[in-house]
């Protein structure tokens, strides 16, 4: 055993001895969080405007605090943006985390000193716990790579813009920078395609332990490797352990990259975002990624199919249930106030509590009242798929309100791995009957002949991919959603069959 290696696992049995702390006491945790929270903020604007001097529990913070999401919190962003201090938070951020927004343009989510060293340090300890939980530590001797967009920022009225994952670039441990891939002259392209290349060519022949990315950009990664040297990922990196990712799930991915790999790897998902690092994957044997609850982030619940109402209950951890759909609501160290950040989760474990992402909530298809969810067409592909020779590449669903001929129906739009798939009908049935199972109103749609069993369009190789490249957005941290209750994604892949 290296040095490193022997070192990796003192500091993974300190750490993961801080975790169970605060995890086995979560709603104290989450209580302090909350009074540090309101009282840091105190004076700032928004402290002002909201009477945060009155509020002194979680029922004072509903009354004073609304839900809002970017555009209803622009106005505050848009005086940090101008160079105003002590707005959200005391002082100025010290990023913006540049991404695009679908209603509100470019948004600037404000990064702080204190919420920024939560992004490393959360990635850090999904890797931490691992290793005490699995013992394989020699994964740290090889080389690291983590896909990500370019760490290059601008500069605001004295505040650097950049992307989330090229701004945590510049936070990689020391001891990680002698193992870390690829190159800074090349994490700084920009050109997606081009960069992968570049990558390629600077990795092919290290002894690389550990991959980190989206999956279907990693995907990308892996063909290039596999086109260059006609051998496997597994063939070319023999000592390959760990892949990490986050993003999107993984398991629609996992049987295509293992065929890629030539083999399984261990894997550790996380949850990061421009607006805060919520949760990690802390268990091999255990479904779901622990929450993270002594991040500066105070989280609060509302069941999904009750968002859309008047005055939506708001919850926190104390009354979660598991296998309910819920909205997260986070108030953070960066300054984001009862902010929704679109996401919806499910708990899988409430000791210690766990989540996984199931979707957006502006991610679902409920043309017809059916409110399908991104969890459940990812269920329905990979139970559909299982035991055939069936490989898809990538897809998303949309309505097709108004057919040419006959009933409305769901459309899949599919790029298969292989272009022989077998019969596409089966497939297509077996794809429904799965979606019906898991969704009653679906079911009901399509008993009461509302609604018609969904259709396959086949998507030509390479469309998914062109249609990101169209729309700027090839790499990186984006990715193509699951389902869109309109069909402005569908319409663009049909006509690049």
């Amino acid at each position: 055993m290296s040095l490193k290696s022997f070192g990796a696992k003192i500091f993974a049995s300190y750490i993961t001895g801080k975790i169970k702390k605060w995890a086995d006491h979560p709603i104290e945790t989450q209580q302090k969080v909350f009074e540090k929270l309101i009282d840091a903020a105190q004076y700032t604007n928004f402290g002002n405007d909201h009477h945060f001097d009155k509020i002194k529990t979680h029922q004072d913070f509903v009354k004073h605090v609304p839900i809002r999401d970017y555009e209803a919190l622009k106005p505050y962003v848009d005086k940090m943006v101008a160079g105003e201090a002590d707005v959200l938070w005391p002082g100025k951020p010290l990023y913006f985390a540049k991404t695009s927004g679908t209603t509100s343009g470019v948004k600037y989510i404000p990064l702080t000193k204190d919420s920024m060293k939560t992004h490393p340090n959360s990635a850090r300890n999904a890797i931490l716990s691992y290793i005490a939980e699995t013992g394989n530590t020699s994964f740290v001797d090889g080389k690291m790579i983590f896909l990500q967009g370019s760490p290059i920022m601008t500069e605001k009225n004295g505040i650097k813009l950049g992307r989330l994952s090229g701004i945590v670039a510049h936070y990689v441990p020391n001891y990680l920078q002698k193992n870390r891939l690829p190159s800074l002259e090349t994490n700084c392209i920009e050109d997606w395609e081009h960069k992968v290349d570049k990558i390629v060519e600077e990795t092919i022949d290290q002894d690389m332990t550990l991959i980190g990315g989206i999956p279907p950009w990693v995907q990308m990664y892996y063909e290039r490797l596999i086109q260059k040297s006609g051998k496997t990922v597994g063939e070319l990196f023999k000592n390959y352990q760990l892949f990490v990712y986050g993003g999107v799930n993984y398991e629609p991915y996992r049987r295509k990259l293992e065929d890629l790999i030539g083999r399984s790897v261990d894997s550790i998902e996380l949850y990061p975002a421009s607006e805060g690092f919520f949760a990690f994957q802390d268990s091999q044997t255990e479904k779901g990624m622990l929450l993270q609850l002594d991040n500066g982030i105070f989280y609060e619940f509302i069941k999904a199919d009750e968002f859309f109402n008047e005055n939506p209950k708001r919850i926190t951890l104390k009354d979660v249930q598991l296998d309910v759909n819920y909205v997260m609501i986070i108030s953070t160290t960066a300054g984001l106030w009862a902010y929704n950040i679109g996401d919806t989760v499910i708990f899988t474990s409430l000791k210690p509590y766990r989540v996984m992402v199931s979707g957006r909530i502006k991610h679902f298809i409920s043309a017809f009242g059916e409110h399908v969810i991104g969890k459940e067409v990812e269920q329905a592909m990979l139970e559909a798929s299982a035991g055939t020779d069936i490989k898809v590449t990538e897809f998303t669903v949309a309505p097709q309100v108004a057919p040419q001929s006959g009933l409305p129906y769901h459309e899949w739009m599919i790029e298969f791995e292989n272009e022989g798939t077998g019969d596409l009908d089966a497939f297509a049935k077996a794809l429904d009957t799965s979606l019906q199972a898991q969704n009653s109103y679906y079911f009901d749609l399509i008993e009461g002949k509302v609604l018609q069993p969904l259709k396959i369009t086949r998507v030509a190789k390479d469309g998914f991919n062109e249609y990101m490249k169209s729309q700027g957005k090839l790499g990186g941290q984006n990715k193509i959603p699951r389902l869109s209750n309109d069909r402005k994604i569908a319409d663009l892949l049909a006509v690049k069959q």
